[in-house]
């Protein structure tokens, strides 16, 4: 409980801080007007897994310039049985300089293996885009147990033309505590890469091909079955509105 509580102290005073900074901090704009965003990042189909699995990423925002609720959404499903999860995010975000937010709120994760198990986190960190198109979200969780994970996320945009674009991008995930029910272990918990090719026929629209390659490591691999690695070719679409 005193993790707990020294997270929920760390998420006040971060959400204070950005509240607090004076106007000539954050870029010149005003909460006057409430603007509304809602992205489908990835939308893909990996034919090649035994699950043959839909994956999705998608986040949406709804506010002003200074102040914005965040919905963030993950999650897998298998086409050939019952078996997937989800997490599911609610943030609130401040801006804290003409490209970043500090965001913090609560985070949902739900599998449906095995009769179905949620949990809940408290959630903090920064969320933006640097100059240059470089993407990054580095986040701390506390689940609702008291475990402390965190993950951190970057990608970046390669325009070989005004329409074609390849995407990498990197995330990493750790763990204070191993908690088995979740197939989480101590330390770090996993590496994955990917890299897509996307040809936006339109800017709210571009379906894409690529490459997911997934390392776990430590414990983490050996609950995962001694389970070190998957790769797949997926193929989907990126849309927003």
């Amino acid at each position: 409980m005193t993790t707990f509580k020294t997270t929920l102290i760390a998420i006040a005073a971060a959400l204070l801080l950005g509240a607090a900074l004076p106007p000539q901090t954050c870029a010149q704009t005003t909460d006057s007007k409430t603007f509304a965003k809602l992205l489908f990042d990835q939308l893909e189909y990996a034919p090649a897994p035994d699950e043959q699995p839909v994956a999705l990423e998608a986040v949406g925002y709804v506010g002003g310039d200074f102040n914005r609720l965040w919905l963030r959404a993950e999650g897998e499903q298998s086409t050939l049985e019952r078996a997937g999860e989800t997490e599911l995010e609610a943030l609130y975000g401040r801006l804290i300089s003409p490209f970043f937010d500090v965001v913090g709120g609560t985070r949902i994760d739900r599998s449906w293996e095995e009769g179905g198990k949620t949990r809940g986190h408290l959630a903090v960190g920064f969320q933006g885009r640097a100059p240059y198109q470089f993407e990054v979200e580095p986040t701390l969780y506390v689940s609702q147990n008291g475990n402390v994970s965190a993950s951190f996320a970057a990608a970046y945009s390669f325009l070989f033309t005004q329409r074609l674009a390849l995407e990498p991008e990197v995330e990493v995930n750790a763990a204070l505590q191993d908690v088995p029910e979740w197939g989480v272990g101590t330390g770090v918990n996993n590496l994955n890469l990917g890299l897509r090719l996307r040809y936006e026929f339109h800017r709210k629209f571009a379906p894409y091909i690529g490459y997911d390659q997934n390392w776990r490591f430590g414990e983490t691999a050996d609950l995962a079955g001694g389970d070190a690695s998957d790769g797949a070719f997926v193929f989907g679409i990126r849309m927003w509105r």
